[in-house]
């Protein structure tokens, strides 16, 4: 469980190209689903497609409801022409590679509590003289490292919803800053836990079905389950005492009182505690941001270096990670990072020079040697200052990828993590978090000054994860549990469970498995995790006072 598990009529052109836009992320929230929601959902394509089909073949109204279903059933990229019309590069925004990290991370996530239940994943490589696979060492690991995408989760979470408070702070904007603090605080809780209530709904849905049924025997079953036994949701005797444990569940599962360790955690789906966590550090960040908004921003900086080694030393690792992704946007800010849009995947070739005119006046001399303006400001001196910085930037990120790497079960006895276990301070609880903590930091700063990096993160398929990512983490567990588990038990009753053929079955499991519960995260997130978002703002448009 520890981590394995309408808008305004217009917006300024900066928000609507940015994070700077007032609607908030969580760290498992697309921006980039968010920018295309009206031109996605006002005029829905499935909807379009399926009326035309309907009218051409004169379909019965059933026939037409189930066509129209089926159509938006299919994954969304099989729903345009093209998948280059759904992904246009052009779109993207300044801060675009964050969803693809986050993306990313939620994808890498499922990873985890995909393969963990049957692989022992959480110890090192050479862990006590043994498990010397290659898909231990560090960077393969982070392919399926649970918590240390958590940690880059709840960076992205306190930068993305400090960099409008903070621009608006900056620029002295206060009428404004305090508008879409009001505003993030209101829709904070509709945005992080509307989705979470209908997908546990609907687990008890399939559960009164009886479906979770089908698989509780294999949920336990040592046969096939050899490491991690999940918990399997709780089957009532009437459906009157099930709703009752259900709302019993949510109320719990709404945890702003306490910080114990998955405080929160809901036995209809156990991979949901890190929501309460983002709650709760959310509501937190929002206070630190009121407070020192007025503040000079040196003032401010050391204020917020005094709170995170406050944080720090008391034990509270997730606050410290909402705290740095502030640090982040306030940097970014400053070096004026969001200025210009970031370059696409595949940057369109420049426009030809225009031909030489008689009529124009002859091009100047070159300038001298020892002139500044050719060292400073010429396109060409700017080019190579901004590849070097990018180079030494991407290289940093080598060992915050290798601290990101820290085994979950521990450093102790891992060669390579044994020395820097010593330096793990004594009163730091979780050591296994210690340097994911850090390397997650770490890697978010360089991603944000490394061309690299977030050309990689603003690929098309990279960023079709960060629009579903919430809908994945929200989605990934009741798949697995229900036609997951019925997928893993048949093939393993078809290759069988001994030797290198029980590592087969599970590999060929995933090939189904994988695709499966992205497509219902697809579905999810067109369905309600999309809707949510419009619902949140139409609902304070409609209680706020009108100005």
């Amino acid at each position: 469980m520890n981590g394995y598990a309408v808008s305004r009529a217009s917006l300024s052109h900066e928000e609507k190209l940015s994070l700077i836009d007032d609607r908030p992320l969580s760290d498992v929230e697309s921006e980039s689903a968010r920018m295309d929601l009206e031109g996605q959902f006002s005029s829905i394509h499935w909807a379009a497609t399926a009326k035309a089909y309907c009218h051409g073949l004169r379909l019965s109204s059933w026939s037409s409801t189930i066509l129209r279903m089926g159509v938006f059933l299919l994954p969304s990229f099989f729903q345009h022409r093209s998948a280059r019309e759904r992904f246009r590069t052009e779109k993207l925004h300044p801060t675009a590679y964050l969803d693809g990290m986050r993306g990313l991370a939620a994808l890498f996530v499922f990873f985890c509590h995909y393969f963990y239940t049957a692989f022992k994943i959480a110890e090192g490589w050479g862990h006590d003289g043994v498990n010397h696979e290659i898909w231990r060492l560090p960077f393969i690991r982070l392919l399926y490292s649970g918590p240390s995408m958590v940690c880059v989760f709840f960076v992205i979470s306190g930068y993305a919803l400090s960099l409008k408070p903070l621009k608006q702070a900056r620029s002295r904007s206060f009428d404004g800053f305090s508008q879409t603090m009001t505003s993030f605080i209101f829709r904070r809780f509709f945005r992080l836990y509307l989705p979470p209530f209908i997908s546990t709904f609907g687990v008890l849905i399939l559960l009164r079905l009886g479906v979770y049924e089908l698989t509780r025997d294999f949920s336990s079953d040592r046969t096939y389950v050899r490491n991690v036994v999940e918990h399997h949701p709780v089957l009532e005797e009437t459906t009157q005492k099930q709703l009752w444990h259900w709302m019993r569940e949510m109320y719990d599962f709404v945890h702003v009182w306490g910080w114990e360790k998955f405080g929160g955690a809901t036995g209809y789906d156990v991979h949901l505690w890190t929501i309460p966590v983002e709650f709760r550090c959310s509501m937190m960040l929002f206070l630190v941001m009121l407070g020192t908004a007025r503040l000079r921003t040196g003032v401010r900086l050391l204020c917020l270096a005094v709170l995170m080694w406050f944080v720090l030393r008391s034990d509270r690792w997730e606050m410290l990670l909402f705290l740095s992704g502030m640090a982040i946007a306030e940097l970014d800010l400053i070096r004026g990072a969001h200025l210009h849009h970031e370059p696409s995947p595949r940057p369109p070739p420049p426009p030809p020079p225009p031909p030489p005119s008689s009529s124009s006046p002859p091009a100047s001399p070159p300038l001298l040697p020892l002139d500044k303006t050719s060292d400073s400001s010429s396109p060409a001196a700017k080019r190579r200052h901004s590849c070097t910085g990018s180079f030494w930037w991407t290289l940093l990120s080598i060992p915050a990828l290798y601290m990101m790497s820290e085994p979950d079960a521990g450093p102790s006895g891992v060669p390579g993590w044994e020395y820097l276990e010593t330096l793990i301070p004594a009163w730091f609880s979780d050591k296994y978090r210690y340097y994911q903590m850090i390397g997650s930091i770490l890697f978010v700063s360089c991603a944000a000054r490394s061309a690299g990096w977030r050309r990689f993160f603003c690929y098309p398929f990279v960023q079709y994860f960060g629009r579903i990512s919430y809908a994945l983490y929200l989605m990934h567990g009741p798949v697995t549990h229900t036609v997951g588990f019925l997928v893993q038990r048949r093939v393993w009753d078809r290759v069988g469970t001994v030797g290198y053929a029980y590592n087969w079955g599970m590999l060929v499991a995933g090939v189904i498995n994988i695709p499966l519960v992205i497509w219902v995260a697809d579905v999810f997130w067109r369905a309600v995790d999309a809707p949510t978002v419009r619902f949140a703002k139409w609902l304070e448009v409609k209680m706020s006072i009108a100005e």
